[in-house]
């Protein structure tokens, strides 16, 4: 099975970008779809972004539109999450996901069964 492992997650400030990755520290990610979830103290678990390793296909969260976008490196098995123009709002800790979910269920936590440990994002002034 495959395991996952989050990083690239700092203190930045309002305005900035930043990348973060989800490497597969075994396993591959072939015949899975990576997701980003993203929860901030007291919230849910909210998702952000998904591709199919396979096909490419992408999916993001209402909130994140035009301003995050997913890439992946087959080569290292890693899966990109590039965030732009931030915001004190997107402040939460970032896990990555990974499952076979059917389109419809693409954005829901229950279609991911493996979970990295997270990754801190926090934009503040």
């Amino acid at each position: 099975q495959v395991q996952l492992v989050e990083s690239g997650g700092e203190l930045v400030q309002p305005g900035s970008s930043l990348r973060l990755s989800c490497a597969a520290s075994s396993g591959s990610f072939g015949g899975y779809t990576i997701a980003w979830f993203r929860q901030a103290p007291g919230n849910e678990r909210e998702f952000v972004a998904s591709m199919r390793w396979s096909g490419g296909s992408t999916y993001y969260g209402d909130s994140v539109k035009g301003r995050f976008t997913v890439s992946r490196d087959r080569a290292s098995n890693t899966m990109y999450l590039q965030l732009n123009t931030l915001r004190s709002e997107d402040t939460a800790v970032y896990f990555c996901a990974a499952g076979r979910p059917i389109t419809s269920t693409t954005r829901s936590r229950a279609a991911y069964h493996i979970w990295g440990r997270g990754t801190q994002v926090t934009v503040s002034s």
